[in-house]
């Protein structure tokens, strides 16, 4: 009974995920136009629809579901840990070599991070401080790194903490890099849905000496909520190749320097 439980929910959730990827591509879709193409009742989907509106994936208005403009498909792990994952790597292997054993690096729960993981464990006496439980953990089967995870507020679909407890805890800590990334990036200004992780992007800003924002081209172009601050904030940016030469210029004009690197072409199939 309990496998059968399981098994349902997972089904559940794979159809949920496949609604969020339907309305991102389409806008906004009439909520019976849903339930007819995925196949289930009405009810079902309202049902669908309600729990990815209360997690901030997707608006449910009047008869329709609608996605937010910038974000839908960035915000969730779950969602977002699978995309551009050939520029993730490039952007992790172009800034590693900038990471010096013994140092102390802030990482923020940016999925960009996570290709970092198997780089870091072959510095010695590095210290990783993050509030990504899904960083900590990769970083956690490599015994040669010191991790310490800023518990605060969980958010399960982000698999990570923020709050007041994080924030205290960054503001005692004096880290030699920050790494971090951005939902949406529009002509030098960075941009996130939820207030929440905008409080912790500044916070760990504030404790690093040095930080480097890494953001691959889907990110650019975009706008969300709240804006926090600009490049500005960071003594360089890297993306990748594919990013529009306009928000590559306009990173340049505020007087940041800005990498771009080349994603590794994916082998035919």
């Amino acid at each position: 009974m309990t496998a059968r439980t399981r098994s349902s929910h997972a089904v559940v959730e794979q159809r949920r995920k496949a609604v969020l990827r339907y309305v991102a591509e389409h806008g906004e879709t009439r909520i019976d136009d849903l339930a007819a193409h995925f196949g289930v009742s009405l009810m079902t989907m309202h049902r669908d629809l309600d729990d990815l509106a209360a997690r901030h994936l997707l608006r449910k208005e009047r008869g329709r579901a609608l996605s937010f403009p910038a974000l839908t498909m960035e915000m969730a792990t779950r969602f977002r840990e699978s995309t551009s994952l050939q520029a993730k790597n490039a952007l992790c292997e172009a800034v590693a070599d900038r990471i010096k054993p013994g140092t102390t690096v802030l990482m923020d729960d940016s999925t960009t991070l996570f290709p970092l993981v198997p780089l870091l464990g072959r510095l010695d006496q590095l210290h990783v401080v993050t509030n990504s439980v899904g960083l900590a953990q990769r970083l956690g089967s490599d015994s040669s790194v010191n991790i310490t995870l800023l518990g605060g507020r969980y958010h399960g679909d982000f698999n990570s903490c923020t709050g007041p407890a994080v924030i205290r805890a960054l503001s005692q800590i004096h880290a030699d890099l920050a790494l971090m990334s951005a939902t949406a990036i529009l002509e030098g200004r960075l941009f996130h849905p939820m207030t929440d992780y905008v409080e912790v992007k500044l916070a760990m800003l504030a404790s690093a000496k040095h930080a480097v924002l890494l953001a691959d081209h889907s990110k650019f172009g975009k706008t969300a909520t709240h804006a926090y601050g600009t490049v500005t904030d960071y003594q360089s940016v890297i993306t990748d190749t594919h990013t529009p030469d306009a928000e590559l210029a306009a990173i340049r004009d505020l007087g940041v320097p800005v990498e771009t690197v080349a994603p590794e072409e994916q082998p035919p199939s």
